[in-house]
């Protein structure tokens, strides 16, 4: 049945992006870590495949509800829908990979979303997307709107939150002494712990989100639902993309952005994971690429601004900033490529 055989490939195509996510996310929850040598990039990516994989069955789904349903598919056919779902899912995979193999942080939410943006907008119009906007003057905060809450408003809660971490810290740790830091480096597995776990509370739900609406596609619920097994399914992926996290990007956001010691890192843990998880709580999808970045960005800014290499910063904002429309136009291509593929495929 070729209804059912679109379904298990979406659902293939999810597990592979969440693995690229996790492949690309790993890096950057242990760069700080691993830069400060507080531990081995081996037991840091132990911890964070650990706590990632908890993360999806604690942190709710409030994150998957809202990526699954700002595009309206309802009365979309199933053609239309399967291949704006496959179109947004490949959109973000594309960019993950052509990021990581240029040693480039990216956001894979920025990436799924404007994937989505551009294949629905194609398939069903403007008025398709849930904008959000009526309801935010009625002050309520749903759609594409709180997506945009996750992905512009953290990465710049996270840079907050490192300068002002930074500068308490350096209030009360004025000199560190070699029990302070034998402190901070237990204190790490402890953060890192909680970074893996805000991740994993985040970035799996994307997936679980994208599943639940293939399901509603496929006709196989009748309403935008996550099972159980889409919960295990997607934090299994992202977990085991994680164990095999890329060495680029740890270079790039350990070593490129500050020189980290030890107060850094665990300040930037700290930072990334609180902002993170409010996220998840709130049902804002962001990344944890975007918010460790800015949060170093704000440490460094809080100690020695003139010593953040505001070059290697400026290259990440450019990727960034091509991160949207680059994604749309996948989303699009590939929606294009996707229905035309339809035509040739029985009924």
């Amino acid at each position: 049945d070729l209804n059912y055989f679109l379904l298990i490939l979406g659902i293939l195509f999810v597990v592979f992006y969440d693995f690229t996510n996790g492949f690309h996310d790993a890096a950057d929850m242990i760069a700080t870590a691993v830069a400060s040598r507080a531990m081995t990039p081996g037991i840091a990516i132990l911890i964070v495949t650990v706590f990632t994989f908890l993360g999806p069955f604690i942190g709710g789904l409030a994150v998957a509800d809202t990526i699954g349903e700002f595009v309206k598919l309802g009365g979309a056919t199933k053609e239309i829908a399967f291949s704006v779902i496959f179109a947004a899912i490949l959109a973000a995979i594309s960019y993950n990979l052509i990021t990581w193999k240029l040693g480039l942080p990216s956001s894979s939410s920025s990436s799924l979303v404007s994937g989505l943006i551009g294949a629905g907008i194609l398939a069903l119009g403007n008025s398709n997307i849930h904008w959000g906007i009526s309801e935010l003057m009625d002050g309520k905060i749903e759609g594409f709107m709180k997506i945009v809450i996750g992905m512009f408003f953290s990465p710049l809660a996270g840079f907050i939150a490192g300068f002002i971490l930074m500068k308490l810290f350096l209030f009360l740790f004025k000199r560190l002494s070699e029990k302070s830091k034998i402190f901070f480096i237990i204190a790490q597995y402890l953060t890192v712990s909680w970074l893996g776990f805000s991740h994993g509370t985040n970035d799996a739900q994307k997936g679980m989100g994208i599943i639940g609406m293939l399901l509603l596609a496929a006709g196989v619920n009748s309403s935008f639902m996550i099972p159980d097994w889409v919960v295990l399914l997607c934090a299994s992926s992202i977990t085991l993309g994680t164990m095999f996290g890329g060495w680029n990007i740890i270079k790039t956001v350990g070593f490129g952005i500050y020189k980290v010691k030890l107060i850094h890192s665990i300040a930037d843990q700290i930072g990334a994971a609180t902002v993170i998880l409010t996220s998840s709580l709130i049902g804002a999808p962001t990344s944890t690429t975007q918010v460790v970045t800015t949060t170093l960005m704000g440490v460094g800014a809080g100690q020695r601004p003139k010593h953040v290499r505001w070059t290697m910063v400026k290259n990440i904002f450019s990727g960034w900033l091509m991160n949207i429309p680059s994604s749309m136009i996948l989303g699009a291509i590939y929606y294009y490529l996707f229905i035309q593929l339809f035509t040739y495929l029985p009924e």
